[in-house]
């Protein structure tokens, strides 16, 4: 159902950013994020508190990930709950959504409610290629979440046949020998 001209005309424009978001409607979004002055890229829901970039990760749209982010939408805004888009991208195991999200400045050590980091999303998705990524960026292993526990306990709780713990330790060895070099890479 169509809302009314009248009631349309009263709808903010971070509702119709966050519409068009939803609705895939580049056309929309882009003239209201380029109108002059626009704060419109960092909208959030009324209800939830999402913004387009929780919309966009949920559905891992990488296109338009890297859309909003281009544009200058904030990757450490949170929900209502607490979640952030990188902690979403994690559970997903949505990789090319995390690295864009870091490479624009998303905080890698976020956590929720529950103190779970993204880094603990990857390892009890025993996803190795995220473990590494995100411990290679900066990602915390020792970090604890709620429970006292941190990824590299988790990780140590799977064993040895699960490779996570491997992993950790890998992108941690990558990181200090990366350390070490001199000069340009």
């Amino acid at each position: 159902m169509l809302a009314s001209p009248a009631s349309a005309q009263h709808q903010s424009d971070g509702y119709k950013f966050l519409k068009a978001v939803r609705d895939r409607d580049g056309t929309v979004a882009t003239e209201l994020l380029d109108q002059p002055g626009n704060t419109t890229i960092n909208a959030r829901d009324i209800t939830s508190g999402e913004t387009a970039l929780h919309a966009v990760v949920q559905r891992r749209d990488l296109t338009w990930v890297r859309f909003l982010l281009q544009r200058g939408a904030n990757p450490n805004i949170a929900d209502k709950n607490g979640v952030v888009p990188l902690q979403i991208a994690a559970q997903l195991g949505f990789i090319e959504g995390v690295e864009q999200l870091i490479k624009r400045g998303a905080d890698v050590d976020v956590s929720d409610t529950t103190g779970e980091t993204p880094l603990i999303s990857a390892v009890h998705r025993r996803d190795l290629k995220l473990v590494e990524l995100l411990v290679v960026n900066g990602s915390n292993p020792d970090r604890t979440d709620n429970s006292g526990r941190s990824a590299r306990d988790y990780a140590m709780l799977m064993g040895a046949r699960a490779g996570v713990l491997e992993a950790i330790e890998k992108a941690e060895k990558g990181k200090q020998d990366q350390a070490k070099t001199y000069g340009p890479n």
